[in-house]
């Protein structure tokens, strides 16, 4: 028989929390080993024992901040739109909590049970609407690239150490930058330099949520 592997003191939950958390006070590049263990109060080769190695705990982290947001909506009543734009905007409150842990969503493959279970409810919801099962998937795609995505963006602009500013705060920042753009060497740029700052609105990320909703055509 081979020897036993290091005694478990902890859970994956536990490393995953302490990942959070030096995320959210100094940014994902102050995330490693060494700093998930020091937080937990461990030896730093024993995180190996709950994950192989720093990608697999950013990856579950991901999945953690995904799972935050109850999908109890999508098996509501209210039309199948409503009920996306519920949960999008919920993702969008949650994971600017955790604007260092929102910018990795582009970078791990969202592949963990909570992440599955969210995909999982999105294409219910799209098949009960009447889309094919093929439409279904290409339309959750789409979704998911368009809600994460604009979120990461988001998140990009502001400290990682920190949640994000009060949308109107956020929105004025932008303005002042956009205040200083030469109008003459860019004019469409400056011409729409307040539609521009508004960028990080909800009223923004909704439109855009819009915008590929109501490309979607069910077939008749």
């Amino acid at each position: 028989m081979g020897k036993p592997g290091p005694k478990r003191t902890l859970s994956e939950d536990a490393i995953v929390a302490a990942a959070l958390e030096v995320l959210d006070e100094r940014g994902a590049d102050a995330v490693s080993v060494r700093s998930i263990a020091a937080r937990v109060g461990i030896a730093p080769n024993a995180v190996y024992t709950y994950f192989p190695d720093k990608a697999a705990v950013l990856r579950a982290v991901v999945d953690r901040l995904i799972g935050e947001q109850s999908l109890a909506v999508l098996a509501g009543d209210e039309p199948w739109q409503d009920r996306i734009r519920t949960v999008a905007l919920g993702l969008r409150s949650s994971l600017l909590r955790h604007p260092g842990a929102a910018t990795l969503l582009m970078s791990a493959p969202m592949d963990g049970p909570r992440a599955l279970e969210f995909g999982e409810r999105l294409l219910d919801v799209l098949s009960e609407a009447g889309f094919t099962p093929e439409d279904a998937a290409r339309l959750s795609y789409a979704l998911i690239v368009y809600i994460l995505g604009a979120i990461a963006l988001e998140a990009a602009e502001v400290d990682p150490s920190r949640p994000a500013p009060p949308e109107e705060e956020r929105i004025a920042l932008r303005r002042n930058g956009f205040a200083k753009v030469p109008a003459d060497t860019f004019p469409r740029t400056a011409a729409a330099a307040e539609v521009m700052a508004r960028y990080v609105s909800t009223e923004q990320f909704l439109w855009g949520l819009d915008r590929v909703l109501g490309r979607a055509t069910i077939p008749s």
